[in-house]
């Protein structure tokens, strides 16, 4: 029988059982109570509260403008849905770089007005005091590593990441530093798959790819990407389970023609 269906609440000790024992992890992004509830319903293990919400949720070009505060809204919303998925959330960006107490600030913030269950941050050795340090506190920390969003104007480009020998190279020496720090898993994105096999070999905490290939302990995908709400946006890592664009805008302009027409509402539909 899977660890997914043994346990009443997915937690960092059932994860590390799912990698343990060769279970693949699935991970999605919510940032909403209805889209939550949906989502820890159908068997999710780890609902990741991204600060991908600067741009699905509030049409930001980068994860970049998004606020502590915003997090911790969308971070609590989603808690009071999700009865069994483990709750992740983004620390963004701002809260916690080059400043170690802050960072705990921040994550303790999240953790005390949330409910959430853990925090994830992006990057390696340059931020090993502050994970220390949010570590210290007894709250998990989930990295994350590769093309890092909150570093767009750093590397200038969404493109793949660490194809280069010294770029991979540091990237699994981050790896292997999260985890001596203590982190309970690591996303990486957009790397190659090789490069992303080696390191889920290399270290024995979960790796979540999301354009990392298929030799990762498990994946995560944007919902908004995965269910096609967006449009446009179609990189090679996203399979697309459902266009619901094309639906929502269809009912919508359905409900649009039936008031114009005046057949909504009828008389079964009024007191």
């Amino acid at each position: 029988m899977s660890v997914n269906k043994e346990v009443k609440r997915i937690t960092t000790h059932t994860v590390q059982e799912m990698k343990n024992r060769g279970e693949k992890i699935a991970m999605l992004t919510a940032y909403d109570y209805s889209m939550a509830a949906v989502v820890d319903d159908s068997g999710m293990d780890i609902i990741l509260v991204g600060d991908s919400a600067s741009n699905v949720m509030a049409g930001h070009e980068t994860t970049l403008p998004i606020t502590l505060d915003q997090m911790i809204y969308h971070a609590s919303s989603v808690v009071r849905a999700a009865k069994r998925a483990l709750v992740v959330v983004d620390l963004p960006f701002g809260s916690y770089q080059g400043n170690s107490k802050e960072a705990l600030n921040s994550a303790i913030r999240i953790m005390k007005e949330s409910g959430a269950h853990g925090v994830k941050m992006e990057g390696g050795v340059e931020i090993a005091e502050s994970v220390s340090r949010i570590l210290t506190a007894g709250i998990p920390v989930m990295g994350h590593l590769g093309l890092t969003p909150q570093s767009i104007y750093k590397f200038g480009t969404y493109t793949v990441r660490a194809k280069q020998d010294a770029e991979a190279q540091k990237l699994k020496e981050d790896a292997l530093k999260l985890q001596e720090l203590g982190c309970f898993a690591i996303v990486v994105e957009k790397i190659p798959a090789k490069l992303a096999k080696e390191v889920t070999e290399s270290v024995q905490i979960p790796i979540i790819g999301i354009g990392a290939g298929q030799h990762c302990d498990g994946q995560v995908l944007v919902i908004h990407d995965m269910l096609g709400i967006n449009k446009g946006f179609k990189p090679r890592f996203l399979r697309q389970y459902a266009n619901l664009y094309e639906q929502m805008n269809g009912a919508i302009k359905n409900y649009v023609g039936d008031i114009k027409s005046k057949s909504f509402p009828n008389e079964n539909e009024q007191y």
